[in-house]
């Protein structure tokens, strides 16, 4: 019996087995922000800053780490944006939340 996947089909077997390999590093800022953040991050969803993008992050990151991150933890409304608390995943733990500013704003300095 002959098997064929289509190019839908084996994008979408690369991608469940990405996931599943960054999933396995969740406690790491990085396999967060992948699983988690970036689909806001990456592209400036809800006025998301991305991840890069220094002009953006640069006031925020005056602020301090531990203001990002607490505003990350328990949402934030602001007037160019909305950040659900813990990016909308409720299972994110504190720790998991911190390492993923970390990780974003190390990438944004």
């Amino acid at each position: 019996m002959k098997v064929t996947l289509s190019v839908t089909s084996e994008l979408i077997v690369v991608l469940l087995i990405a996931s599943s390999a960054t999933a396995a590093d969740s406690g790491k800022g990085q396999g967060v922000y992948m699983n988690f953040c970036a689909p806001c991050h990456a592209t400036g969803v809800a006025g998301a800053p991305k991840v890069g993008d220094k002009a953006a992050w640069a006031p925020r990151l005056k602020q301090g780490e531990k203001i990002l991150v607490e505003r990350a933890i328990k949402g934030y409304q602001g007037d160019g944006g909305f950040m659900p608390a813990r990016g909308g995943n409720s299972a994110l733990s504190d720790s998991e939340v911190a390492d993923a500013v970390a990780y974003m704003a190390a990438q944004s300095k």
